[in-house]
């Protein structure tokens, strides 16, 4: 099931909760199934669960949540800071330096900072300069400046949420003397970078709802032109640039990509990202050893075959250079003093479950 259908969207409720019409509306406060019941719902601001005490796997420990939405990450942190959350999600980098360390706790996710270079029309339809790209870019100095150091380097597009990868790979990860994922031809099949004549004019594309990519953006642009490249850069809110970036209308595009997407198997991320018939292709990448190396790993069962298939073919993807994976990217999680049991989930769906509780 897990490689078949599995969202956080995806709940299941008491039969009580589902309209007796079939265009009615489903009422999901007062029912449900979990160790949890929700009992009110304040919009956008807020909502309270009180304990099921009949959930079948057991009583949960804490009597009930409390649960604030915060978009602000300085109040997240705020929050933590002065006590009046016990368990906080998404602690922003910023926001560490004013923290205790001991109430922290960084959890590797499966989501990985990615360029994305458009194959198909303007100057990174040539491999070349695919690869002077790839090349001129410095992953370990995002990693430091941006992130503060908290933040994974690149070896490939999956990370260490997903510790079976590394140890799957046919090349050295270290990259010693290299930049990032595929710099220099580490990767096998991986192109030369060329020279980038004078005057090439590259537009990058990015999105503001994760105020980290605005700040890449910036080092990003020196090191490409650094290289030779004249850049020029648009950044918006996702919601008003997806459609340009899925329509080619940018050279290279920066987006902080899931790796596992809800079906927590990669292989249907690399369908979407890379194959010719993708849905989610901001690349346009056309290339028969990728779609072959993808058909074989999605025709195998889930188990080490299929794991083995996977890292093939993430290697014939970065052999293309049609994506530059930068980073991958951690979830710090904030935990008061005296809490317990809190699930530290690296793709941020569980949080709270029957064995968490404070210190009261």
């Amino acid at each position: 099931i897990p490689h078949r259908l599995s969202s956080p969207q995806l709940a299941i409720l008491a039969a009580a909760a589902y309209p007796d019409r079939a265009d009615g509306p489903v009422d999901p406060v007062g029912h449900g199934t979990g160790a949890f019941r929700l009992t009110s719902v304040e919009g956008t601001a807020g909502a309270t669960l009180e304990r099921y005490e009949d959930y079948w796997a057991g009583k949960a420990k804490a009597p009930g949540i409390d649960v604030t939405f915060v978009p602000d990450g300085t109040a997240r942190g705020a929050a933590l800071r002065t006590g009046s959350a016990d368990l906080v999600e998404a602690v922003p980098v910023s926001q560490v330096a004013t923290l205790d360390d001991a109430l922290l706790h960084e959890v590797p996710m499966p989501r990985t900072c990615t360029l994305y270079l458009n194959t198909s029309s303007g100057a990174f339809a040539d491999a070349g300069l695919r690869a002077a790209a790839r090349d001129a870019l410095d992953p370990e100095a995002l990693i430091s400046t941006v992130y503060e150091g908290h933040a994974d380097v690149v070896a490939g597009l999956l990370g260490p949420a997903l510790p079976w990868a590394p140890p799957l790979r046919s090349w050295d990860g270290a990259y010693a003397g290299a930049k990032g994922a595929a710099a220099q031809g580490s990767v096998p099949g991986a192109a030369k970078a060329g020279s980038v004549p004078a005057g090439t004019t590259i537009t990058v594309g990015s999105y503001t709802d994760r105020p980290e990519l605005e700040e890449i953006m910036v080092l990003l642009t020196q090191q490409l032109e650094a290289a030779g490249f004249t850049v020029s850069t648009d950044v918006r809110e996702y919601a008003q640039i997806e459609a340009d970036a899925l329509a080619g209308s940018f050279d290279a595009f920066l987006l902080s990509r899931a790796t596992v997407l809800d079906s927590g198997d990669p292989v249907a991320y690399m369908v979407s990202d890379f194959s010719s018939s993708g849905s989610f292709t901001l690349c346009f990448l056309k290339d028969a050893a990728v779609d072959e190396a993808l058909a074989r790993a999605g025709a195998l069962a889930p188990g080490q075959e299929r794991k083995k298939a996977t890292m093939a073919a993430e290697q014939a993807i970065l052999a293309t250079t049609a994506a530059i994976p930068l980073l991958h990217e951690r979830v710090i999680q904030g935990e008061a003093e005296g809490l317990s049991g809190a699930e530290r989930d690296p793709r941020e769906r569980a949080l709270v479950t029957i064995e968490t509780k404070t210190g009261q």
